[in-house]
Order: C-alpha cells, then structure tokens, then sequence
C-alpha cells in the first residue's frame, strides 16, 4: 500500500492539465470527459455490480478508468489483484476499477492520462503530446 493515498483531488489535478478535460457531477459521483466521452469515474455500488465487487465499492473510495482494451484491464488485475478490480459491470467497454488505497499516485496519474487519451481526439493528444516538458 502506498503511504500518501491519493483521493479525487489527485485526479482532479491530473485531468486538469489535460486539453478538453472536464468534470462533471453525475448520479454515481464525479466523472471525467474529453469532448463528451467518459474517462473516469467514481465508482458507486449500483444494484448491477456483482455483490463482492458492491461491498468494496461501499466501504471504500473506487474509480473506474477507461484502458485500451481488454487485454491491459486483465493485465492490471492479474498484475495486482489487491488494487485493481475485476470487471464491475456488464459494459463492454474496456475499462478498470481500482481502489485508492492501493494505488501510487504517480501510478494513478498515469492511468487517468492513458484513460484520457483513449477518449481524447488527435487534435488534443498532439495538443498534450507537444507541451514543453
């Protein structure tokens, strides 16, 4: 476990230094987007979520990131099955849940930015990409 857990105020600082990124307040708590498309999220222990998945969910803070595909979601999970989350809801779409107080934050910044640029348009990612170091 790391020793400085990070919260939605990490990421909210890690999606604002990303072109187009915006957070909005949702049902389920805060989520993040590039022009209209979902990158992360909070989780919420929805009826949906299969009920081992549900208690974690409740009892901790959980946000889910959109991946590249399948294959990096099990990747993460069988790569660290205490942090990351088997898939939480029946979607299709590539994504994981992970729980903060598992994650680095340096780790969990990295994956908020690999989310957005699985969201993000061309225009933005060369947008972000030429940015001076």
């Amino acid at each position: 476990m790391p020793d400085a857990v990070p919260d939605l105020d990490d990421m909210r600082r890690t999606a604002s230094q990303l072109p187009g990124s915006e957070e909005r307040s949702t049902t389920g708590g805060a989520a993040w987007f590039v022009r209209g498309k979902l990158y992360a999220w909070e989780c919420h222990p929805w009826p949906s979520i299969p009920e081992d998945m549900r208690a974690i969910i409740a009892a901790e803070l959980v946000v889910g990131v959109k991946v590249a595909d399948r294959v990096d979601a099990l990747a993460l999970v069988e790569m660290e099955p205490d942090v990351f989350l088997r898939t939480t809801t029946a979607w299709n779409e590539p994504k994981v849940a992970l729980r903060m107080a598992g994650i680095d934050p340096d780790h969990l910044a990295e994956l908020v930015t690999e989310a957005w640029r699985t969201q993000a348009p061309k225009y933005l990612r060369r947008e972000f990409d030429e940015r001076p170091a």
